[in-house]
């Protein structure tokens, strides 16, 4: 697989003003994303990274994602299957979090192949470092706006 994505959200205060990032390599050729927003989670900025990136894509690709979001991966891969049954809404027939980007993210997963990998975070991983840094710059924009 040569596409691929690796991602990162940053907050200062949760909520407060926040970053998203994201890395797509695709052999040697490398593209770099981020924003931000003045007012936010670090959950939300999480999943707008992976949203952001994977509509960066210009048609449906196979791709391995990489996130240090344990939010993100246990929402993609457990959650949100029980999440759509259940008319978004949790097991305890609360409202879905952030129910609007996990509609998005549903809808553009939906175009892609996409194998999902967990990294852990600020322990050296070269692609969620960047992607990290990318995040940090996404919430320094935000910062000026």
């Amino acid at each position: 697989m040569e596409l691929e994505i690796f991602t990162d959200g940053a907050c200062r205060g949760n909520p407060g003003p926040g970053g998203w990032g994201a890395l797509l390599k695709f052999g040697a050729r490398e593209r770099e994303l981020c924003g931000g927003e003045p007012e936010t989670t670090n959950n939300r900025m999480e999943l707008t990274a992976v949203i952001e990136a994977l509509k960066a894509l210009t048609r449906p690709s196979p791709l391995r994602l990489h996130t240090d979001s344990t939010y993100v991966m246990q929402g993609i891969s457990k959650w949100i299957h029980g999440w759509k049954l259940n008319g978004w809404k949790t097991k305890a027939r609360e409202p879905v979090k952030n129910v609007d980007l996990w509609i998005a993210l549903d809808q553009i997963v939906a175009l892609h192949t996409v194998e999902w990998r967990w990294v852990k975070g600020h322990a050296g991983h070269p692609g969620n470092e960047r992607a990290d840094q990318l995040a940090n710059r996404g919430l320094e924009q935000s910062l000026r706006r």
